[in-house]
């Protein structure tokens, strides 16, 4: 992150890259062990429609453990409900992020339309510790928010017959209760996007005193 870590390092800050996602009653598929010729089948109940959101904050700051916070919302089921994150949904997390963090952030983030909804631009203008960073369009891969929901989907909710919405919306916080403390699984995050995050060094010259 040539703009983004270099103005962390200046600033003292942690670079924090957020993402959201939506989780259903239908859970994702991987690959498991079965006797042969009998393939697994997973039935479940209740619609594929969105039962709950999480919007993830990744902070990373060199020479420290890095950070997952995050904020879950379970959807009212109700066809006029919103499905979606609202900008306050955004405004919160960063509001907790400060507290906890107790330092500045330099947020990066997608084009989501939400992000760059006036309110929250008038929000993010009135906060002295946030500057805020797009990502390029349709770059995913540069997100490592992204490899939260790829541990979620691979282990805790895949191939899980859920029961009811208040089984999804148990797992998917205790996954991610889980995901937050081994710094590993966190760094292993940034790895993936191939980015790194450096602090840059101060130069001093040397004047040599002529004899």
């Amino acid at each position: 992150m040539a703009a983004g870590g270099s103005t962390a390092a200046a600033l003292g800050a942690y670079l924090v890259f957020e993402d959201e996602a939506g989780f259903s009653m239908t859970p994702p598929t991987t690959r498991t062990w079965s006797r042969r010729e009998h393939t697994p089948v997973i039935r479940v109940r209740g619609r594929t429609t969105r039962c709950l959101s999480a919007a993830a904050l990744l902070c990373y700051r060199t020479g420290e453990r890095p950070h997952l916070i995050y904020r879950p919302r379970r959807h009212n089921r109700r066809k006029e409900a919103r499905q979606s994150f609202a900008w306050t949904d955004y405004r919160d997390p960063l509001t907790a992020a400060h507290r906890q963090l107790g330092a500045p952030i330099i947020l990066v983030w997608d084009n989501l339309g939400t992000h760059r909804c006036a309110a929250l631009r008038d929000f993010a203008a009135d906060q002295d510790r946030l500057t805020i960073f797009q990502l390029p369009a349709y770059a995913p891969e540069l997100n490592p928010a992204e490899g939260i929901w790829s541990l979620l989907r691979r282990g805790f909710t895949a191939n899980t017959a859920f029961t009811t919405p208040d089984h999804l919306t148990q797992t998917v916080p205790h996954g991610l209760r889980t995901i937050q403390y081994p710094p590993d699984l966190l760094q292993g995050c940034l790895t993936e996007t191939g980015l790194t995050i450096h602090n840059r060094q101060p130069t001093t010259t040397t004047h040599r005193q002529s004899q």
